[in-house]
């Protein structure tokens, strides 16, 4: 993924409460800076993420390129009789580490994230794809996919997601996931020696343990079966090296 970014603008009286009964967290945090979010599959399953920008009466969707049209596609048909306008914009997402400047607003996904400016804020060169493995951020269309469960994701740990909120589309699947027992596999960081091919089977023995995604600075995100990883696992070429 090129990591490119386009911004909609959703306008109009009853925008956030139309957001607040889609996506998967809560709308009003809104007040408190930008808010990282996923619109799901009634099944459950992961469709798009993206993060919500306070702007005056409007609300900006930070979103990947090449998810933009059919977010847009997904909001239009969910909007019925609601009082909403979405519009694509020319805004440029800029980021940068350290202190935010005025305007911009920290990720709230994860402090090693820095911040994101929406009103030209110059940005800096920082290793994003490093931080972003480093910190076990999934990316769509790498880690995350049509298959994904947003919890096993790490969704919760990233602040993407809200229990207390009300209804969300494929809230039942998710909340059945969050209450029934722990997790026993998703996405984690591990170490890594010498490199694979994202997408690569990591195997423990003679076991299938996960799958090796993004690799960045000598470490990877993975997705593992929590009952089959072990200490050092290979995939392809690779070492693979998990501790819990």
């Amino acid at each position: 993924m090129n990591g490119e970014r386009k911004v909609l603008r959703l306008s109009g009286p009853d925008s956030e409460h139309f957001l607040q009964g889609l996506v998967t967290n809560d709308v009003t945090l809104l007040k408190d800076g930008l808010v990282y979010t996923a619109l799901l599959t009634p099944q459950g399953k992961y469709r798009s993420d993206f993060l919500l920008v306070p702007a005056g009466g409007d609300i900006l969707i930070d979103v990947a390129a090449d998810q933009a049209d059919d977010l847009m596609r997904a909001l239009s048909l969910y909007k019925l009789r609601s009082k909403v306008e979405i519009a694509e914009t020319d805004i440029e997402v800029t980021r940068g580490t350290g202190t935010p400047p005025e305007g911009a607003f920290a990720d709230p996904r994860d402090p090693s994230l820095g911040w994101r400016g929406y009103d030209g804020q110059p940005g800096d060169a920082a290793d994003w794809e490093a931080l972003r493995v480093a910190a076990c951020v999934p990316e769509s269309g790498v880690e995350l996919t049509p298959d994904t469960f947003i919890l096993e994701a790490g969704f919760e740990r990233l602040h993407g997601v809200d229990f207390h909120k009300g209804c969300f589309v494929g809230q039942e699947v998710t909340a059945r996931m969050k209450h029934k027992t722990s997790l026993r596999k998703g996405l984690v960081t591990v170490g890594v020696e010498g490199s694979a091919a994202p997408g690569t089977q990591i195997m423990a023995g003679e076991k299938l343990a996960g799958t090796l995604y993004t690799q960045a600075g000598g470490k990877g995100i993975a997705h593992l079966r929590f009952d089959r990883a072990s200490d050092e696992m290979r995939a392809d070429g690779a070492v693979v090296r998990y501790a819990p």
